[in-house]
């Protein structure tokens, strides 16, 4: 049985997938598995608090330049560091880019680990699912490039002794109905299942059921397939391609949800 791990503090850094696209939103935020994981630290710790920095978009780049300074102040500050649990979840963003380069990926990823291991905080990391894009015409060699990376990131957890979630080895996770429309982003189950497993690797109250496979879903009409590859295309590789041509992020501009700790629920 995995030893109950409880933290005064939970700070999440990275990009889309922590900031919770395409969950349900509350207080005009998207939820994500990173919100769902602090309501159940928050009811095991009194005087917990929640931070967020992760804003969709960012590159590994971005997050160990802009987020893990403002971090560190509230890793080693008012708390003890090990009371503190840190989630680094970046460079996939980097992955999916056609001018991709695998070795400043990773010497960036792996600074920023090493910085927030030096902290003392409990740290946790992220395999991304290498799959999630199997059946089109990049795929394979997505695939290739995400098995890559896992790798250098189970070399990071093991240097640092950090908590390492790995969606892979699971044969649930590779069903399509945890993905959003828009077919990168988890939807709002694929953010509990993702929440259940942090939990999980933390002993803490969680749904046992978490990695049953979801119901047979119901085949959809080749008219509705049109219908829904059409909303893709345009409301979300369209927008995509034209970022990438202007050098832009679906991230320039905003702000993080919980920029500093938080309460938590947040009363806001």
């Amino acid at each position: 049985m995995t030893e109950m791990r409880k933290f005064k503090r939970f700070i999440a850094l990275g990009d889309s997938m922590t900031e919770g696209m395409n969950d349900e939103i509350i207080r005009g935020n998207f939820r994500g598995w990173a919100d769902r994981v602090a309501d159940v630290l928050a009811r095991e710790e009194q005087d917990f608090t929640y931070m967020n920095l992760a804003i969709r978009g960012k590159l590994v780049g971005q997050v160990l330049n802009e987020q893990i300074p403002v971090a560190l102040p509230f890793i080693t500050g008012d708390l003890d560091a090990s009371q503190v649990l840190v989630s680094f979840h970046a460079g996939a963003n980097d992955v999916l880019r056609p001018k991709y380069e695998p070795e400043r990926t990773f010497t960036l990823y792996n600074e920023a680990v090493r910085t927030l291991h030096q902290s003392g905080a409990q740290l946790m990391l992220f395999c991304v699912r290498e799959t999630f894009a199997a059946g089109s015409r990049t795929g394979s060699a997505l695939a290739e490039r995400f098995r890559e990376f896992n790798k250098n990131v189970k070399k990071m957890a093991e240097e640092s002794g950090a908590i390492l979630l790995d969606p892979n080895p699971d044969e649930f996770w590779h069903d399509k109905g945890f993905m959003s429309w828009d077919r990168l982003h988890m939807n709002s189950q694929g953010h509990y299942r993702a929440a259940q497993g942090v939990l999980a690797k933390l002993g803490l109250p969680h749904d046992e059921r978490y990695r049953e496979p979801l119901p047979p879903g119901i085949d959809p009409s080749a008219m509705k397939k049109l219908s829904e590859n059409s909303k893709w295309f345009v409301l979300f590789l369209m927008p995509w391609i034209w970022r990438r041509i202007r050098g832009r992020s679906s991230g320039d501009g905003r702000s993080p949800k919980y920029p500093r700790p938080t309460q938590w629920p947040a009363k806001i």
